[in-house]
């Protein structure tokens, strides 16, 4: 499949009513497109990182009652699982996409990680574009943009807060002229990865 962009009914997908039939429409409507996706960019960001990337798409498992408000695919170096390693994300909201460099709390050298980035502030604010944004917790709609956080403490409190997580890149609204480019979006991906690598290889010490 040709990845050709995102429509209005896939953010409404968040609209429907009921587990089972908001995960039939995220099966039908989105996860194929996350497919196209992980299809397209895996080998770019392989060469990107330096480690060979492998796509998980999430498919909430867990949940028994409560649809899922957002949905993502990850771009991750460990074949089995990408939640407790530094990953790329690309998701949706019912209000905006994401593109995400993750560290979520499932990550067991967060201390490490958080201890690094401390270490190389100057780098980080000198090599991520002041309009990118921050997220603090990925189960949340609300990011902060990079020009106004307080970096040191975001990521001190990622150090020494157990459920903190660090998710810096872009948010894209529905309506962007970009989702409905696909060739458009797949460049704006690997342009936001390229300025979002050297975080990568300094939290993955390379």
């Amino acid at each position: 499949m040709e990845f050709n962009g995102f429509t209005e009914d896939d953010f409404k997908t968040f609209e429907i009513e009921g587990l089972d039939q908001r995960m039939d429409a995220i099966r039908e409507r989105i996860q194929p497109k996350f497919k196209a996706i992980g299809d397209a960019l895996a080998d770019d960001i392989s060469e990107l990182t330096g480690n060979e990337m492998h796509i998980h798409i999430a498919q909430h498992m867990r949940r028994t009652k409560n649809p899922p408000k957002d949905t993502w695919m990850a771009f991750c170096h460990n074949k089995r699982g990408y939640k407790k390693h530094p990953h790329f994300q690309i998701g949706l909201f019912d209000d905006h996409l994401f593109i995400w460099l993750a560290y979520i709390y499932e990550l067991p050298e967060k201390q490490e990680i958080a201890s690094r980035f401390l270490n190389h502030l100057d780098d980080i604010k000198a090599s991520v574009p002041d309009d990118y944004v921050v997220s603090l917790d990925h189960t949340k709609k609300e990011a902060t943009k990079m020009k106004d956080v307080d970096l040191e403490q975001a990521l001190t409190r990622f150090k020494n807060v157990k459920k903190a997580e660090f998710l810096v890149g872009r948010h894209i609204q529905p309506d962007s002229p970009l989702l409905k480019d696909g060739n458009a979006f797949l460049k704006e991906v690997k342009v936001t990865y390229s300025k979002l690598t050297p975080l990568y290889k300094v939290s993955m010490n390379t």
